[in-house]
């Protein structure tokens, strides 16, 4: 049926989506860092994949358990190094956002230009669980059903760990006041980076499912980024579940284009879904509109 062929192909892409944006909302939501270079780090680990799959034979799945600590790491350590004293530095929220931006477009050509150096301009992809298999009628590759399940297992174990610890209620506390939680004991400048850190393994993660099935370059990561942050700010700033809302309906809406209209007219729907809810309500499907 034609409904399936558009649903579940866009449920697949749609999830993957939810996943990346998951870890740009934790960057910007929480730590209020907007992250130039989020859409390189996918690619970097897509890389990083593809030469352990073609060099030591290692599955994807074995990589994503690599990538996500490795990717927080590195996060980690960008943010204390260098984004937290810039931070510090800044006289005011607007200021430090702005230093914030200017720093990680920085980082985003230091990325960019080594994964050039390393594999060229030309796109790469691997076969991993190609195999066609039927789904309520529609035909879908395993690798895309099982890049599906592992976003919406990390998905739901995000949800519940921001919404069933301590831990989680601290963050989701500083995503909405910073300044209200330091008033009850919360060490914000801790949480940001932890969120930052977080962030870094799920975009991470996001990037190794997505190696699986999509076809990549190292110059593509800005179209990773600006995805991510449609989807941030069509779901509300620091919101999972809109993020996980909004990531979904924009690939369900990108497959119905692309298979009823023209493929070519993906992005333009893209915007052209983004600007209606801003126009209809600006802070996001579930954001709180302003008092």
């Amino acid at each position: 049926m034609l409904m399936f062929d558009i649903l579940l192909p866009g449920l697949v892409l749609g999830g993957m989506y939810a996943l990346i944006a998951l870890g740009l909302t934790l960057q910007y939501g929480v730590a209020r860092i907007m992250n130039l270079s989020y859409g390189e780090s996918l690619v970097a680990a897509a890389f990083g994949t593809l030469s352990l799959y073609s060099g030591l034979q290692l599955s994807p799945l074995l990589a994503l358990l690599l990538a996500m600590p490795a990717a927080g790491l590195l996060n980690w350590l960008l943010y204390r190094l260098l984004l937290q004293r810039l931070i510090r530095r800044g006289k005011d929220a607007g200021a430090q956002e702005v230093d914030s931006i200017l720093v990680t477009f920085g980082v985003l050509f230091v990325i960019q230009g080594v994964m050039l150096v390393a594999f060229g301009g030309q796109y790469y992809s691997y076969s991993y669980l190609s195999i066609p298999v039927t789904v309520l009628g529609s035909t879908l590759a395993v690798n895309r059903l099982v890049a599906l399940g592992f976003a919406a297992l990390i998905g739901t174990g995000v949800y519940l760990a921001l919404t069933r610890t301590r831990i989680g209620t601290a963050v989701r506390a500083v995503a909405v006041d910073a300044n209200a939680a330091r008033l009850v004991g919360i060490d914000v400048a801790w949480l940001a980076g932890l969120a930052f850190a977080f962030g870094g393994g799920l975009v991470a993660a996001g990037g190794v499912l997505v190696s699986m099935f999509l076809t990549f370059n190292a110059s593509m990561g800005v179209v990773f980024t600006m995805k991510a942050l449609v989807v941030v700010i069509m779901g509300g700033v620091g919101n999972v579940m809109g993020a996980l809302a909004a990531g979904l309906l924009l690939g369900v809406v990108e497959t119905a284009v692309a298979r009823l209209v023209d493929p070519g007219l993906t992005l333009a729907a893209t915007f052209a879904m983004f600007l209606a809810v801003l126009l209809i309500r600006p802070t996001g499907l579930f954001g709180k509109a302003a008092s």
